[in-house]
C-alpha cells in the first residue's frame, strides 16, 4: 500500500513535468522501456535495489541506462532522483501510475476479458463497442485465454467485474444445492 501511494507520487510528479513540457507519451514509453529493460535484467535491477552496493555504483548504472536510452533531460533527472531517494525498485509501480494517469488524461479506459478460447476480432471490436458505450470512454482492450473458465467471458472494465464463465455457474449451482435450495 504505501509503495502505490510513493509510486502514485512520484508519478504524478513526472505527469505535471510531462504535461508542462508536453512529453507526456515519450515519458510514458521511456518509462515503460526501462521497466521492460530492468525486467529482462535482472541482476542489473538487483544491482540497483540492493542496499549492499553503493550510490556512485548504483549512479554509475543509471548513468549507462540513461545514455543508452538516450532519454530526454527531464526524464534523465527522474531517474537520478529515483536513485539518490531509493526508490528505483517502485519503476513498475510508477510506470503502472503514470499509464493510468495517462488513461484519465486521454479518456482511455482499459479492459481485460478473459475467454476459454481466443476471440475473434469481430467479436472484440463489438466488445469494445460496448464497453465503450457503457464507461462513455475509449477503451483499450487486452484479452487472455484461460480454459479453466470452460466458457463463458469474464471482463474487467476499469473498477468493474462482469463474470459470465461457465465455471463461476456451475460453482453458483454448487453452492444452491449445498444450501438445498434446489429439491
Amino acid at each position: 500500500m504505501i509503495s502505490t501511494v510513493l509510486a502514485r507520487r512520484y508519478a504524478k510528479a513526472l505527469f505535471a513535468a510531462g504535461k508542462e513540457e508536453d512529453k507526456l507519451q515519450a515519458f510514458n514509453e521511456t518509462l515503460q522501456e526501462i521497466r521492460a529493460f530492468l525486467s529482462a535484467n535482472p541482476e542489473i535491477e538487483a544491482a540497483l535495489e540492493s542496499p549492499v552496493i553503493g550510490l556512485d555504483v548504483k549512479q554509475e548504472v543509471i548513468e549507462e541506462i540513461i545514455k543508452a536510452s538516450k532519454v530526454d533531460k527531464t526524464m534523465a533527472n527522474f531517474l537520478r532522483v529515483l536513485v539518490q531517494n531509493n526508490r528505483v525498485h517502485h519503476i513498475g509501480l510508477i510506470a503502472d501510475s503514470f499509464q493510468e494517469l495517462m488513461d484519465e488524461e486521454l479518456g482511455v479506459v482499459r479492459a481485460k476479458v478473459i475467454t476459454a478460447i481466443p476471440l475473434k476480432k469481430d467479436l472484440k471490436k463489438k466488445m469494445e463497442e460496448v464497453f465503450s458505450q457503457v464507461t462513455g470512454k475509449q477503451v483499450v482492450l487486452e484479452t487472455k485465454e484461460d480454459p479453466d473458465i470452460i466458457g463463458g467471458v469474464i471482463a474487467h472494465v476499469g473498477d468493474m467485474v462482469w463474470d459470465g464463465s461457465i465455471k463461476s455457474q456451475l460453482l453458483g449451482f454448487k453452492e444452491t444445492i449445498g444450501r438445498g435450495e434446489i429439491g
